[in-house]
């Protein structure tokens, strides 16, 4: 595991490097989308370097993390219009190619895991971690051998998740998530934190045991996974003195 400790705007550049590497080896790649506040200055910085031609997603097929039951694609709050509005519409990616799990028709859930492995598996995919530790909607006790499922929302989820929302009694109780085991097929992985909120969890998730009471912690074990925080929430992780190679920007 590679952590890397820098301001918002760093992560993002030294981040998007990492696609521009895969991208001019592999133009073909397989990206794996996360939605939430934490990817969107990674988004901004791709976007602007598709904009001035030193990446092209032309030939590039994504799949999201997850999305919300009972939102449809128009939803202003579906995952699916976030990728449009925060990515899609903003790069020259074929929108045919890129996928969100179906929130509406919930057999379809049962092929996204084939259709990953069919499309050549996701090179490079993008997370980030609630303040439980949880990556996409995997839940804390989510069973590590877990595929694309549908899953409860813990109520902190959906209080957490509100703020998107007009009130917390529109956040859906349930959603449908790429499981661990599917996560951890990627060959690459990254990982951004922010804030104070997340120190802690930061530090479970480096430190402590693998434990599905911290689904992230599940990323020691990843061949290829970058760990990016900003100085709030990697401030536990540096004042714990753990024997841990961190690299400043």
């Amino acid at each position: 595991m590679k952590i890397y400790v820098g301001s918002e705007e760093q992560i993002a550049k030294k981040a998007a490097q990492q696609y521009v590497d895969l991208l001019t080896k592999k133009p073909n790649a397989v990206l794996g989308g996360a939605t939430g506040s934490t990817p969107l200055g990674l988004y901004h910085e791709l976007a602007r370097l598709n904009k001035e031609g030193v990446i092209t997603f032309k030939d590039v097929t994504t799949f999201n993390l997850d999305e919300y039951v009972g939102l449809d694609g128009s939803h202003d709050q579906s995952y699916r219009y976030f990728m449009n509005h925060n990515l899609f519409d903003h790069i020259d990616i074929d929108k045919e190619r890129t996928h969100v799990p179906d929130g509406i028709n919930l057999e379809n859930i049962k092929t996204y895991d084939k259709a990953i492995e069919k499309a050549g598996g996701i090179d490079l995919q993008i997370l980030g971690i609630g303040v439980d530790g949880h990556i996409a909607f995997n839940e804390p006790g989510t069973p590590f051998e877990s595929l694309t499922h549908v899953v409860e929302l813990e109520e902190n989820t959906r209080e957490v998740n509100s703020r998107f929302f007009k009130s917390i009694d529109e956040v859906p109780h349930q959603a449908v998530t790429m499981g661990i085991k599917s996560i951890m097929h990627a060959r690459s992985i990254i990982l951004i934190a922010l804030g104070d909120n997340k120190a802690d969890v930061v530090e479970k998730m480096i430190n402590g045991p693998v434990d599905t009471a911290v689904a992230a912690s599940i990323l020691q074990l990843h061949p290829d996974c970058t760990v990016y925080l900003d100085e709030k929430a990697a401030a536990k992780l540096l004042a714990s003195g753990a024997d841990v190679e961190i690299e400043r920007i």
